[in-house]
């Protein structure tokens, strides 16, 4: 009889922990390959404790992302910064708008040699490749600013986009050879320097603080401004799978992993405090 009572009370747990676990709710989340996707697997178990299975959809792109969560085909997608996002919106329409959620991190961006290996070694005509889009382009000639290469006109700041048109004084008459964020570090063997961001430097290999020849500072306003947000749809702005998935970001767990993983080699930098 005790042997009986025993199998049965397995039995009842066994089915307990399967209904438990069937009664999480899935989140989708998508997200770039690197540190991303692997920031946010990380937390897959913290996540399924607090009645959540993650799921990680990676994307290699920054289009698509945002169209997924608009159209709810994901829940969330994390990539990028606030600036990026304000674009997105400003393009389509307000049932489609999103809202940045949980700030995670910052990556610096820099500029990286190519056929050269010191700006002192930077000829007439030189080329320099830099991302496409608007908010990263603008973001790159703010940086071959600051590095003494070219000026942007009198009173520009970072709370407005600029493009290679924009560009008022360039005395070594650079050329720019305009690509997606992502296929700039391809170029690397066409080109004098690249401006790669931080995410796709320590995927082709590079580290953002030993290998830039000139990098983002990562105090101040540049580091706010480029934090990298979990972003949803507005009326998913308050969900509580958006609560529950800030608490298991904010832990000490995360951020050791962030400032130990020698994978991101210094081109990820925590964006806040544990506990938050």
């Amino acid at each position: 009889m005790k042997k009986l009572f025993a199998l049965a009370l397995v039995l009842v747990l066994a089915l307990s922990s399967v209904a438990a676990l069937a009664d999480n709710q899935k989140v989708v989340i998508g997200a770039s390959p690197t540190p991303h996707a692997l920031i946010l697997e990380q937390v897959v178990e913290d996540l399924k404790a607090l009645g959540y299975d993650l799921e990680v959809t990676v994307f290699t792109d920054y289009v698509l992302p945002n169209v997924a969560t608009s159209a709810a085909e994901i829940d969330a997608n994390f990539f990028q910064h606030t600036p990026y996002l304000n674009g997105y919106n400003s393009e389509v329409k307000d049932e489609e708008k999103l809202v940045a959620v949980i700030p995670v991190h910052y990556e610096p961006f820099g500029l990286y040699a190519g056929t050269k290996t010191k700006l002192e070694d930077l000829q007439d005509g030189d080329s320099i490749a830099l991302p496409n889009d608007p908010t990263n382009q603008s973001r790159a000639l703010f940086l071959l600013q600051s590095a003494g290469l070219l000026t942007l006109p009198e009173g520009a700041t970072p709370d407005k986009n600029y493009s290679v048109l924009d560009i008022k004084d360039n005395p070594k008459n650079l050329q720019f050879m305009e690509l997606q964020a992502e296929l700039v570090p391809t170029a690397l063997q066409d080109v004098a320097f690249a401006i790669i961001n931080g995410n796709y430097a320590v995927g082709a290999g590079l580290n953002p603080t030993t290998d830039s020849l000139f990098v983002e500072p990562a105090e101040g306003e540049t580091a706010q401004r480029y934090t990298n947000y979990v972003v949803v749809r507005v009326d998913n702005e308050n969900a509580p799978f958006v609560e529950a998935l800030k608490k298991v970001l904010y832990t000490q767990k995360v951020k050791d992993y962030i400032d130990n993983n020698p994978d991101f080699k210094g081109g990820v930098i925590p964006a806040f405090e544990v506990g938050e």
